[in-house]
């Protein structure tokens, strides 16, 4: 008996800004066949929904709360998120990569999604330098 492969949520994130060399019409297209791909891999438990962000920005910090600036540079403009339900990042990757936005100036950061609480003993991304 075969055991069935582990599948694993990542996390991606949708960057970047439209080519300026892509008209509005060749977008509007690139949007509609997104969420025809969308729809279809929510629908069949490959892809966990998620959604658009709006403009509206503040960031949290020990320094306190800016809702004002500055912010990243408008290339690191993330617009949305969703979730790929896959067995390896590289699978995730290569699912992200049929999205048909990518034609029109769109990358996508996917990153795998950690189950296990953090700790300071443990080496994460948010682990200083030593």
């Amino acid at each position: 008996m075969e055991t069935p492969t582990k599948l694993h949520e990542h996390l991606v994130l949708s960057r970047g800004k439209w080519d300026a060399t892509s008209s509005p019409e060749d977008i509007e297209a690139a949007i509609a066949k997104f969420y025809e791909w969308y729809e279809r891999n929510v629908g069949s438990g490959r892809f966990k929904p998620g959604s658009r962000l709006t403009t509206g920005i503040a960031v949290v910090s020990k320094d306190g709360i800016v809702v004002d600036g500055p912010f990243g540079e408008t290339k690191e403009v993330i617009g949305g998120y969703w979730s790929i339900i896959a067995a390896s990042l590289a699978e995730a990757a290569a699912i992200a990569a049929e999205n048909p936005c990518i034609q029109h100036g769109l990358r996508f950061e996917i990153r795998p999604l950690e189950a296990e609480r953090a700790s300071a003993y443990v080496m994460t991304n948010e682990s200083p330098a030593r």
